[in-house]
Formats: structure tokens, sequence, C-alpha cells
């Protein structure tokens, strides 16, 4: 597979492209790919004849269009004006995805669909989540520039001289963390929990086919230029079977793959072939890949910490990461860093939406597991020492042998996370906090960062705690951690109601004009939506099969206890799922508030649903662990 073509570089002229298409004839299809804002990329299958011959219209965005009422565009593209433009991207890196199953006569080659990132375009305004991304952080360079021009001197950054600046870089990355098991083999929860706790299998040796997919996935993203940097094994699995053929059984997996930082957009544009390529290798091997945030209830879910780091290029060609300090030995970060993390913080309410928008991403932040739930940071006991907390939102990363690799780590993003509308909300409100930021000394943002709930700050909410050194899980009780860092959402109906809460903070976020309120407003009813067609249509039917497993086991010997078990167990099923006439179950009063728009009762009924489950399911495992 040597000789075959898997990227076209970023700003490629069109007589190479052409010329490179042409001496790879195995790329038999073209495919435009548009994020909607649900995250979700478009695929089709144009003839390669048809691009080669029409390349100025596929440029500017004639010669082909979508039915934006088939993509998440909600209330955007409707039904009576639902024509979508689809222009592509030549500052991006192109893809080409080959199928594995299907090869060329011809050529003896696996026949190749070349992948081209491009835009979403709705009565002249672009409405998609990589223009958002990309229109957002040209918004930034622009305010920026202007900002260094008035206030050359930034405190923590007396090594530059902010005039000099001539443009800068947005530099993010991604972790992708994912279970690998055996298809349509049941998985054993109570023991996967076990060997998570036990440790048993982070940073293991991988073994059979788990180990020749994740090999082959990181050579073959090594092929598309992402600089894979390391695979490894997760927290969660359990150790596989041999079967009597000597195939591998029972497998069930946690796995993580890092790679690369790049520019923010093309980070976000890689997340998506790699999930891709992914996906496909270890299908090749027979096994099955789940990027959920919260797969099983009760074990590790899969987190995609996101990095993030802002950078000025001078007009000497050198880089400076703006974050970091003149002296790393006296400051944590220069101006330019406390800034960023103050406006993530300070506005990460309205980013919260954006990074859990499902009913799977908020099972996965809860306290235990090592995902964030409250809105603190940690930069380390010392400046010489850094930190390295997992247990909050975001947290600082500093190498003190390398000013490069100065950075925030956001924790609480999962692999289905929109990154695009993430991220143009992470940097929009990290301006927002730089803007106030440079008018102060590294000394009085330290102090601000670090002040107690109660005290007044000059940016930061009187009534809050932003930093925090110890363990947030550990050290603080569930009222201490809502009281000092906030308490975090427990449905996405209670997440999405942060647009409508913090007005303030919405206007931090879409000052650029790219995360408009439109976009907004059509993220949250798209999220809406979802949200309560996976509450009617496949989560209240999985425990309503929940409930009728639930069933009286007949025995020859049985206890009070038994019997007092059974008759809590039974009430709990009647509660949750059994109509009279007078009264009504859980299940019922849940659809018809989903049914009726009354979201803030559905919410509060979907919160004890899940707890009247979780109680069922334990007292159904100690009943039936006491029948013999």
């Amino acid at each position: 597979m040597e000789d075959l073509l898997y990227v076209i570089p970023a700003n490629s002229p069109r007589e190479e492209i052409v010329r490179l298409l042409k001496a790879h004839p195995e790329i038999k299809f073209v495919s435009l790919v548009g994020i909607d804002l649900a995250g979700n990329d478009t695929d089709e299958k144009i003839p390669m004849r048809i691009f080669l011959k029409d390349m100025d219209d596929f440029y500017n965005g004639t010669a082909v269009q979508t039915d934006g009422s088939s993509v998440v565009l909600t209330g955007i593209a409707i039904l009576n004006n639902a024509k979508v433009d689809m222009p592509i991207d030549p500052e991006a890196n192109w893809f080409v995805d080959y199928n594995l199953e299907h090869f060329d006569e011809e050529t003896g080659k696996p026949v190749g669909t070349l992948r081209i990132p491009s835009f979403l375009i709705h009565d002249g305004k672009r409405v998609d989540s990589r223009a958002i991304l990309k229109d957002t952080l040209v918004y930034l360079k622009k305010e920026l520039l202007q900002m260094f021009k008035e206030h050359p001197h930034v405190s923590g950054l007396e090594h530059i001289d902010g005039s000099k600046i001539v443009d800068f870089q947005f530099t993010s990355a991604t972790e992708l963390e994912f279970w690998v098991k055996t298809p349509l083999e049941e998985t054993n929860v109570e023991e996967l929990s076990a060997s998570q706790v036990m440790q048993e299998q982070y940073w293991q040796r991988t073994h059979g086919a788990v180990r020749t997919a994740l090999e082959q996935a990181v050579m073959l993203l090594d092929r598309y230029g992402l600089q894979v940097e390391m695979g490894h094994k997760e927290v969660g699995g359990l150790k596989a079977q041999i079967d009597e053929s000597g195939k591998m059984t029972h497998v069930c997996e946690q796995i993580e793959i890092d790679w690369r930082f790049s520019d923010a957009l093309q980070a976000a544009d890689n997340e998506l072939i790699v999930r891709t390529m992914v996906r496909e290798v270890f299908r090749e091997n027979g096994l099955e890949v789940n990027f959920k945030a919260k797969p099983m209830i009760g074990l590790a879910g899969n987190g995609e910490h996101t990095h993030f780091c802002i950078a000025a290029v001078m007009d000497d060609g050198k880089v400076h990461n703006l974050f970091t300090p003149q002296d790393m030995k006296k400051d944590y970060l220069s101006a330019v860093g406390y800034g960023a993390i103050m406006g993530l913080l300070k506005n990460y309410e309205v980013i919260n939406p954006f990074v859990s928008a499902t009913n799977d991403s908020l099972n996965r932040l809860k306290p235990g597991f090592e995902a964030p739930v409250c809105i603190v940071t940690s930069l380390g006991y010392t400046p010489e020492i850094p930190s390295r907390n997992r247990t909050i939102l975001a947290g600082l990363i500093r190498d003190m042998g390398n000013p490069y690799a100065t950075r925030f780590e956001l924790r609480a993003c999962n692999p289905y996370s929109n990154i695009y509308l993430v991220l143009s909300a992470v940097y929009s409100a990290v301006l927002d906090g730089v803007k106030t930021a440079v008018h102060h000394t590294t000394q009085e943002l330290l102090a601000e960062l670090s002040k107690e709930a109660g005290a007044e700050g000059f940016y930061l909410e009187k009534d809050r705690a932003y930093r925090s050194e110890v363990d947030v899980f550990e050290d603080y009780t569930d009222n201490e951690r809502s009281r000092l860092f906030g308490a975090p959402p427990a449905t996405v109906w209670e997440n999405m109601q942060g647009f409508d809460n913090y007005a303030e903070k919405v206007a931090a976020i879409t000052v650029g004009g790219a995360l408009r309120p439109q976009i907004i407003e059509a993220f949250k009813a798209g999220a809406l939506l979802r949200w309560k067609t996976e509450l009617i249509s496949r989560i209240i039917p999985e425990n309503r099969d929940i409930v009728r497993k639930a069933k009286e086991v007949q025995a020859t010997f049985v206890t009070d206890q038994d019997s007092y078990n059974w008759n809590k167990i039974n009430g709990i099923r009647s509660y949750l799922a059994k109509d009279s006439i007078d009264e009504k179950s859980l299940f019922t009063l849940l659809i018809k508030a989903l049914n009726e728009g009354d979201y803030a009762a559905a919410s509060s009924l979907q919160v004890e649903m899940y707890d009247k489950i979780e109680e069922l399911k334990s007292l159904y495992d100690a009943y039936v662990k006491n029948m013999i």
C-alpha cells in the first residue's frame, strides 16, 4: 500500500491536484465533507471524471448542492427553503479514504474516495461547523492584532514587542479514547468494574487481534501525515479468552490514540479521519469499536481531552507561545495565558452545551471516573512543579524545558463532541478573558484566578472559586463542590439552559459574528430534538426491558429477606412502568412531558428515572445472588 496517495496537502495548486489524481486512477470518487451543527459529516460518491471536468464549479460552490433539511441545520434549512451550496476548502488537507473490500480491476489497488473538506452555505451565509470555526479564528486574529498594537507590552511577555506581531497560530490537539470488543458478545460489567478498580489494564501489553489492529491503525494514520505519538491501553478492559481454534473471544478493552497537534481547524478535520480509519482497521480485524462517551454505565467512559494554545508569529519569522511567561520559574503563565483560562472558566456555562449535547455525554460526566464535573482549573503548587491534577475541568500543561509546550487541556470533551463548535466557543471565550488580562500584571491575575468564593474580583464572579490543587472529588463534599464551582447540569435540557440564563456569556462567544445567535438557537433546537427523540424511542424502551427482566425467582427456599427484596423491587417496577386509571407510571409521565414540551418537568423526571433504574438494578442483583 506504499504507492497509494493518502493526502493532498492544503493549498496545493490546482495543476498539482490534477496531476496527482491522474497519476492515481484508483481514486474513483470525490466526496464533499460538510459538517452540520450536530458534528455529522456529509459523504457522497461523485465520479472523479465530474470533479476533474468541473473543478472550477466545485471551488466556487455551484457544482454540488444538497437538501439542507436532510442534515442538522434545525430552523435554518427548512423544507420550503432547504437548498444548501457546498464549496470546497482548498486551505485544508484532503484525505483519501480507501475501500479495502473493493479493489479496482485495472490497477489492482483498493478503490479510493477523495474526501474534500467543504462548507455549507444557506441564503448566502455559511452555516456549517467548519465555517464557524474558520470564521471565528479570522476574527480572533484581527482582534488580537489590534489589541497588541494598542498594548505592545504585556505582563509576562516582556521579551516580546507586540507591535511586531504579524500573525497568530491557534494550535489544538485531541486525544481519542474508544472501547474495542468482540461483536455480539455480552459484556460482564461487574467483572470489568473490578478490573478497572484494580487497575489491571492501564498501560498493559495488547495481545492478538487488538494488538494487530492498534499497530495497523497507528501505521495507517502516519501515512496520512498525522504523526501519531502514542497508542496504548486505557483503564478499562478485561483479559480476552482464546477458543478452540486459537481465536480471541470476549475481547473488551479500552484504547487511546494520540497524534500531533495542528492548527485548530485542521485538528478538527484530523479527528474525523482518525475516527473513520480506526473503525475500519479494527473492523477488518473482526473487532467492534465504540466511540460513545459512556457506552457502559458503571465503567470508564471515552474522553477526548482537547488541548489549545495561541502563538504569535513575529515580523522576523520567530514564533512565541503567548501562554508561556518570560520566566517560567517565576510565573505559571503570561497575562495572555491567565486571560485564556479565566475566559474559559468564566464563560463555561455557554461552552458546555457544545461539549456535552447528548444523554450519553452527560452520563460520562459524573464523579468517580476522572471525568470533570466542576468549572475549576489547576496550575500546580509552584511554577517549578507542573500540575497533574486530573480531577479538574481544564488543566495547565507545562514543560520547563520546552516553552512551546505550554497549553491548556479541556478534559470534558468526548469523541462525539462537535469539536469545531467547541473550539469556536473556547477561543471566543479566551479572547474575552485576554482583553481584560492585558491590563493587569501576572501577580494580579494569579490572585484573581486563585481568589476564594465570596471575594470580589475584577473579572471572575464573586461567589465562585476557580482554582483547586487538590482532588475535587475526594476533598470536597457534593454541596461544597456545587457551592464553590457551580452545580453541573444533569440533563441535556439543563445544559442548554445555559444559553438562556447567561446572556452576557452568550455575548462573549458570539461577538465575532460566526458563532451567532441564529447558530446557537439552531444548535440548541437540534440538541433538544435529539434528546427528546432518544428518550422516547431508545432510552425508555431500554429501561422497560430492564424492568421486564427483573422477574421474581422461583426457589424452593425463600427467606424473609428474599420476600422483602422482591416486594421492594416490584414496587419500583410498578412505579417506573405500570399505569393504572388513577396513577400513571414515571415512564408515561416522562413521555407526556416530552410530547407536551414541558422540558423542565421532563428533565426532572429523567433524573428520577435514572436513579430508580440504578436502584432497581442494584436491588435485583442482590436479590438474585441470595437465591439458591
